[in-house]
């Protein structure tokens, strides 16, 4: 091989690992395996103890190449009910964005951490706080609400894609 096939094909393959090289650095957003439409039910649980079977439906709609997301969730027991619509960005592993829920007038930010299937968040409001922790695995989907300062303890939900 001449010292010039030997001087391109080295080039070619710095090239090449380069690129290879960027695409794992920058990671794949989580907020794609989401898209779409979904529904299921899960169980909201309260600080007396008592615990009400949940109905819920949520759409997620993905924007740019992933990077954005607007989500409407309402779930709804015989004693309770959230319309939650949230926005929210994800850059390099960190999302950060806003909410409101509709039946109680509040909103707030969300902030925190997302990689390959999973989502860790906090949500800050005025007069609400709580911790989420959502996963996506093919056509189901887990989320966990933990709030902070009110008499729901916890929220537990498996919705499916439709």
């Amino acid at each position: 091989m001449s010292g010039s096939n030997l001087t391109r094909t080295a080039m070619l393959l710095a090239s090449l690992s380069l690129a290879g090289s960027a695409a794992l650095a920058a990671p794949a957003s989580p907020f794609v395996a989401m898209a779409g439409t979904w529904s299921g039910g899960g169980v909201l649980s309260t600080s007396d103890g008592q615990q009400e079977q949940l109905r819920c439906r949520a759409a997620y709609d993905v924007a740019g190449s992933g990077e954005q997301l607007r989500l409407n969730l309402t779930c709804a027991s015989a004693s309770y009910k959230f319309d939650l619509a949230s926005e929210v960005e994800y850059h390099g592993g960190a999302i950060r964005g806003s909410w409101t829920e509709a039946s109680r007038n509040a909103s707030g930010t969300l902030s925190g951490r997302a990689a390959g299937d999973h989502v860790e968040a906090a949500a800050r409001g005025d007069s609400f706080s709580a911790n989420l922790s959502l996963t996506t695995r093919g056509g189901r989907q887990t989320v966990s609400i933990q709030p902070q300062g009110t008499n729901i303890t916890s929220v537990s939900l498996a919705l499916n894609r439709r």
